[in-house]
């Protein structure tokens, strides 16, 4: 299969609010939990060292930075260490920092395979703040 597969990823609330929202692009139908995760954080992580903007949204707060409205301030010029993010990330879904809901229903392990179609919605619920690199 050459096609790609574009699946909306969100960060939600507990309550279902709808807090961001992005679209990830696999090569192929058969993933992992842990692939999803791996690639949301790696896209976040490269479009933010690409323009290194004011601010950081992502699932993984990046160290030294600040808590604000409108995401995490990072200090100026600031890269951030992608492979860092992605170890905070995956360890925090083994603590149960957060779920993951594909097509609402949770992900129990990083080996769970999942089918991908153009339909598939994963869901990122926080339940506490990631700090990483």
């Amino acid at each position: 299969m050459n096609n790609t597969i574009q699946i909306a990823v969100k960060d939600e609330t507990f309550a279902g609010k709808i807090l961001n929202e992005i679209y990830l692009e696999f090569q192929k139908e058969n993933v992992s939990v842990e692939e999803i995760i791996t690639l949301r954080v790696l896209n976040e992580v490269n479009e933010y060292n690409k323009k290194l903007p004011a601010y950081f949204n992502g699932l993984v707060e990046p160290t030294d930075a600040e808590k604000t409205l409108n995401g995490y301030k990072i200090k100026p010029n600031k890269i951030i260490d992608s492979e860092k993010q992605v170890y905070v990330a995956l360890n925090a879904f083994l603590k149960n920092g957060y779920f993951v809901l594909i097509d609402n229903i949770q992900a129990e392990t990083l080996e769970q395979e999942i089918l991908l179609t153009n339909k598939t919605t994963v869901s990122f619920v926080k339940l506490t703040p990631l700090v990483g690199g």
